[in-house]
């Protein structure tokens, strides 16, 4: 897992990691007074990782906190606050307004789900300008994609009908991952910046909830008077925290390795189709290639191992079948969903590798489980997929869930071969150990295991309650 760790000190601008036996590349800069160190830690022991944030709590011992953070702040006092951080524009105003609102050291932590490297470049410098004391970055996409998309792609969750839950999955890893970090730092609260209206702010407070109850959580959409970008600006400029001067997108995105969600402008009208620019995972299917793909997905109790006969870890076999589908054109989404908080909204989602794997596991169950064992299983989806978009995660009820779906799908292990054309995902074949296919049973030629004559008894005594019923009503006829 790799860290990003930075402390604000004006005595000591340094931060005193030691590093002898982490010897993956660390780097450091500095800027003005905040020391910033990598640490290329995705394979350091334990020991290594807890050393580096031993160091960055003993640097915090050693921190005087600034004038503003000793006194009681408009709306309390906090003594130190986790925040979800971004870097835009909302996340940066946050900062100095949970200063000046509750006069504490505000931690600004971002979570790698996948969403590019785009998204994570110059935090140092923009957490800095915003006045937070540390920044802490973590690489999730392994933890992301092997213990929340997998469980559900297992589990065949779907919401409404379409939507594969790419944002629903993502918040609650982010979730649990704020709260070690303010478990580490010694923190007494989070904060988030979700809005009022949307799911996400209660996807991070449940998890909060679950995992650490003791948490304060402050939402500053829910408090503040900033009602819109002009008012953020103003805000940003007062207190001298520079805007950032990335370009507005007109749409609202959420992207992560599993899906890119597309919001806002003209899609808020359901009548308005998608422009042809707006995709970012996907060419238009129409611009697809003439020539089909055909992809081989290896897959183990449930769960995809392998692209072509090589086994890959779960966020690479992901990152390279979002590539083949988005060249494709596969895995877009236009959809008018229910939120939990009750109103209607319209999104569009790009789920290139995602639709590609739900296809595969869908087609291989097909042979591994029964009639019974499907039907049952799909129910439980349903009400699998609206715990995972409710937030409710960590809720007894999904763990319990999940425990069924990897105990049905344990003999769903085999490969399955896709065809990729134009925005579709057709299978081509299937195979399995544990096939309940027979050809000796299914062919129309006769066999010894099935007799046709026996359908004639099973025909009568499955269709007796309908002759039953058209007999009374015979009778009822006649009187």
């Amino acid at each position: 897992m790799a860290h990003l760790q930075v402390t604000t000190s004006a005595a000591k601008p340094l931060v005193p990691v030691p590093n002898r036996e982490c010897k993956l590349g660390a780097k450091s800069s500095e800027f003005g007074g905040v020391a910033f160190v990598h640490h290329n830690t995705r394979n350091l022991s334990q020991a290594c990782k807890n050393q580096a944030i031993q160091a960055v709590l003993a640097s915090d011992k050693e921190t005087d906190a600034s004038s503003g953070t000793k006194e009681r702040g408009l709306r309390g006092k906090l003594n130190k606050v986790v925040l979800a951080y971004s870097g835009g524009l909302d996340t940066s105003v946050i900062v100095p307004w949970l200063r000046e609102n509750y006069g504490c050291e505000v931690v600004c932590f971002t979570a790698d789900v996948g969403q590019g490297i785009s998204e994570l470049e110059g935090l140092e410098a923009k957490a800095k300008a915003s006045g937070a004391c540390q920044l802490v970055v973590k690489d999730l996409t392994e933890e992301f994609v092997k213990d929340y998309v997998f469980p559900c792609l297992r589990a065949g969750a779907v919401y409404e009908r379409k939507y594969l839950l790419g944002t629903s999955m993502a918040r609650p890893v982010i979730a649990k991952a704020m709260v070690d970090v303010a478990k580490e730092v010694g923190a007494d609260a989070v904060a988030h910046g979700c809005t009022g209206k949307g799911n996400d702010q209660v996807r991070f407070e449940l998890t909060f909830f679950a995992l650490n109850p003791d948490l304060q959580v402050v939402a500053p959409w829910r408090e503040w008077d900033i009602t819109g970008r002009e008012d953020a600006i103003e805000y940003a400029k007062k207190h001298n925290v520079p805007v950032p001067v990335t370009k507005k997108s007109i749409y609202s995105r959420d992207r992560n390795l599993w899906h890119l969600s597309h919001e806002g402008d003209i899609l808020e009208d359901p009548a308005n189709e998608p422009k042809k620019d707006m995709y970012m995972m996907s060419v238009d299917p129409e611009d697809a290639p003439d020539k089909p793909e055909y992809l081989e997905i290896g897959i183990v109790s449930g769960i995809p191992v392998s692209i072509n006969g090589i086994e890959l870890s779960p966020a690479t076999l992901l990152s390279q079948l979002n590539d083949i589908g988005g060249r494709h054109g596969i895995g877009r989404i236009d959809m008018v969903e229910n939120r939990l908080v009750g109103m209607k909204s319209r999104g569009v989602y790009e789920t290139p590798g995602g639709t590609i794997l739900a296809a595969a596991c869908r087609e291989l169950e097909s042979l591994t489980l029964d009639r019974e064992a499907i039907q049952f299983k799909d129910i439980m989806a349903l009400k699998y997929a609206e715990l995972v978009y409710a937030g409710r995660w960590f809720d007894p009820l999904r763990e319990s869930m999940d425990a069924f779906m990897e105990n049905i799908t344990k003999t769903t292990s085999g490969s399955v071969t896709l065809k990729l054309y134009k925005g579709s995902v057709i299978v081509a074949s299937r195979k399995s150990p544990f096939s309940l296919y027979r050809e000796d049973i299914s062919s129309f030629e006769s066999g010894q295991i099935y007799d046709q004559a026996d359908a004639a008894g099973f025909i009568k005594l499955y269709g007796l309650p309908m002759r039953v019923r058209a007999m009374l009503e015979k009778e009822l006829g006649k009187n």
